[in-house]
């Protein structure tokens, strides 16, 4: 299977997830994976190579997160090949992202998919979370294989506002990082995430501070 096979399996996908994106949105989605893949021989930008499974493993996986972004300024975290931040913000031209990453060739291609995508909603930034120092805290945070739960909290919890979300991307439920999280901080919710095409369990943990911590 080739890129060829892209564009249907996207419409599939999207279909079978029932989100509305539109014809420019998907050839925008489309672009962007063949820019990850284009770069990613050269830059190691993600651990997935194989071009069958790059739609559901990328695109789609990023967009199972889409039901749980109210924020209009949503802030990613350890942003690395641009997942989840470039296809929601591909999708909702709408709303700010902020894509954060310390590794300067990530950030180089992610300027670079600002670039040639035309994503004037989004701002790259390079450097660790915990020198990051923004105007105001973030309502929202994502994170997507990035680094244990413990770590998300005490490197960015600076960065989210006092009521504010992680919305932790993981694989299988992370019972240990979960029991591990500080005092102060709790599961507020889990979901079980439905992505066409993906082996393997995906969750979404909803992480904020305890009510006392607030």
């Amino acid at each position: 299977m080739s890129q060829s096979q892209w564009p249907a399996q996207l419409r599939q996908g999207l279909s079978a997830m029932e989100l509305s994106v539109t014809d420019g949105q998907q050839e925008q989605l489309l672009a962007f994976l063949a820019l990850l893949s284009k770069w990613n021989r050269a830059y190691n930008l993600t651990a997935v190579r194989d071009e069958r499974v790059m739609v559901s493993r990328q695109l789609l996986d990023s967009l199972s997160l889409l039901p749980w972004v109210t924020t209009e300024h949503l802030l990613d975290v350890g942003a690395g090949g641009g997942l989840p931040g470039v296809p929601l913000a591909i999708v909702c031209p709408d709303k700010r992202f902020t894509l954060l990453d310390s590794n300067g060739k990530k950030t180089r291609f992610l300027n670079q998919c600002v670039l040639e995508l035309g994503l004037d909603n989004v701002q790259v930034i390079h450097g660790r979370a915990e020198d990051c120092q923004p105007e105001q805290p973030f309502s929202q945070i994502s994170s997507r294989a990035f680094t244990a739960l413990d770590n998300l909290v005490n490197w960015c919890g600076q960065l989210l506002a006092t009521d504010g979300q992680f919305l932790a991307m993981k694989g299988q439920y992370p019972d240990d990082e979960v029991s591990a999280l500080p005092a102060g901080w709790q599961v507020e919710s889990s979901h079980s995430l439905k992505v066409p095409g993906a082996d393997g369990e995906r969750h979404l943990l909803i992480v904020t501070r305890a009510e006392s911590n607030r």
